[in-house]
Parts: C-alpha cells; sequence; structure tokens
C-alpha cells in the first residue's frame, strides 16, 4: 500500500522540499499552504514528477483548514501514515519592542498550527493504530539567542510539545518527531516582522550562507524521521551548540549574555534618534 504524508506550508521553502523528497520515495500526499497559487504551481510540478498529490488552501490559524487537510487525506487516498507540520512564521526584536500582536502572530501560527496538526490526526492515528509526526521546529527552540524571544519561545514550544506527545502517542504505535534546523536559505525571511534592522540582517545573513539548503534538509528530515528519531538536527554547528548548552551551561549562558551586549549597543542609536 502506497504510504501518505499530509504537510502544511507545502507551496515553497522547506514545505516543498519535503514534499519533493517524500515525492521521490514513492509518497502520494495532501498539501496545505495559505499560498493558494503558489501551492497550485507545486502541486502540478509535482504531478509532472509522477506524484500523486492534491493541494488545498490551508490557513493553520484555522481549525477547520487543518481538519480539510486531514479529511482530505483519508477520503482521496483511505488513509494517512505521517502528518509534518511545517508552516511557520519568524520574529525578530527585542522584549519591549515587539507588539503584543506580534507574539499573537507568531505563536498562532508556530505554535498552535502545529497543535491543530497534531489533535488533527492523534485520533485517528490512534483509531490506525499506526503513524507518524513530524513537527518542524528550529534550532530557536533549543537555544536562547537574544533578541529572539517570541519565535525561540514559539518554537521551544513545539520542542516541549513533541517530547511530550512522544512519550503518550507511543503506547498507540504513533511516532513523533521534531526537527531543529539552524537558518538555512528559504524565504523564511520575507515574511519576517521584526523591530531590529541589525537583527534581520543578521539572520538574512546566515540563511544566505548556509552551507545546507533546504534540499538538504528536506533529505535529512526524511532520512532521521525513518530511522525513528525524537531530536533531529541537520546542522552539525547546531548540534555541538545543543551539546554546549547542556553540557557547559555557564559557558554557553555567558556568550549569549555578550550577543545580548552587542544588541544593546546596536539598539541605544535607535532609541536615541526616537
Amino acid at each position: 500500500m502506497t504510504q501518505v504524508v499530509a504537510i502544511t506550508g507545502a507551496a515553497g521553502g522547506l514545505g516543498r522540499c519535503l514534499a519533493e523528497t517524500y515525492g521521490k520515495a514513492g509518497w502520494s500526499m495532501v498539501l496545505g499552504d495559505i499560498d493558494a497559487e503558489q501551492l497550485h504551481t507545486t502541486v502540478e510540478a509535482l504531478k509532472k514528477q509522477g506524484v500523486q498529490v492534491s493541494g488545498f488552501a490551508c490557513d493553520v490559524r484555522r481549525d477547520e483548514d487543518v481538519q480539510t487537510l486531514v479529511s482530505a487525506a483519508y477520503q482521496t487516498y483511505g488513509h494517512l501514515d505521517c502528518m509534518i507540520n511545517n508552516a511557520g512564521v519568524a520574529t525578530a526584536g527585542a522584549i519591549d519592542a515587539l507588539s503584543l500582536d506580534d507574539w499573537r502572530w507568531v505563536l498562532d501560527i508556530n505554535l498552535m498550527g502545529v497543535v491543530r496538526g497534531c489533535h488533527a490526526v492523534a485520533q485517528r492515528f490512534k483509531q490506525q493504530g499506526h503513524g507518524q509526526i513530524i513537527n518542524i521546529a528550529s534550532l530557536a527552540g533549543l537555544m536562547t539567542l537574544p533578541g529572539m524571544s517570541a519565535y525561540n519561545a514559539s518554537k521551544a514550544a513545539v520542542v516541549s510539545l513533541t517530547e511530550t506527545l512522544h512519550a503518550e502517542l507511543a503506547p498507540y504505535g504513533i511516532h513523533v518527531s521534531v526537527v531543529c534546523p539552524s537558518f538555512f536559505k528559504t524565504g523564511l525571511g520575507n515574511s519576517m516582522r521584526s523591530t531590529d534592522p541589525g537583527m534581520k540582517k543578521f539572520l538574512d545573513h546566515l540563511m544566505t550562507s548556509s552551507l545546507l539548503s533546504a534540499e538538504d534538509i528536506a533529505e535529512f528530515t526524511y532520512r532521521e524521521s525513518q530511522r525513528e528519531r525524537l531530536h533531529i538536527l541537520p546542522h552539525r554547528q547546531g548540534r555541538r551548540w545543543w551539546w554546549l548548552k547542556r553540557l557547559l551551561p555557564g559557558v554557553y549562558f555567558n556568550i549569549m549574555r555578550k550577543a545580548a551586549e552587542k544588541a544593546k549597543q546596536r539598539e541605544q542609536p535607535r532609541r536615541q534618534e526616537a
């Protein structure tokens, strides 16, 4: 029986690369994205590659959109084997500079969008006795780079959610993984809400200078998820930072404080101008 995957945020970037990777492996799929036009382009490209795929407008802030995407998989293929909660956005800015509306925006998409995806498949996966959930977080969910509190918190919550469900759903034959890539070449910066031009410039540099592409991240994710890894960290440097934080927390947080001091120096001229 052909395996079926559902992917949110699948019109471009990592989501599209995940769809292409799973398609090459012979999976059928249902894809969701808020950008219906770009999603149509992605779906048509996959069909030309021989992939069985359907696309659906899906805003992960809407319960019914996520439920519709999951239901479509069962209606079309009769089953669903894997749910990838990929849709996400980015924010950057000091705690007193980023608006509460921006906090609500990033949490509703990055955290609650994942919660909605997990909630939509949990009961169905329990009934069928198997399934896999892959939540796309970020290295920011494990690290604490100053000036990104909202984004960090949203991704850390996804890590915690995944670790909880990894244990909670295991007795039902359901495996749950969390992917924590560092920054890589993607369009995430296009939708970023930032009050710190210097931080945005720095993050853009990290994205464009990454040694790993979205294709690399997708292939690593597929390979490691097939091995049923809980934490999937594609970047070698990211794995090193995570080990440093756990083994030498004093050293790690000293580095973070120095980073915060640099952020303060960038911020002072802007406050004086204001």
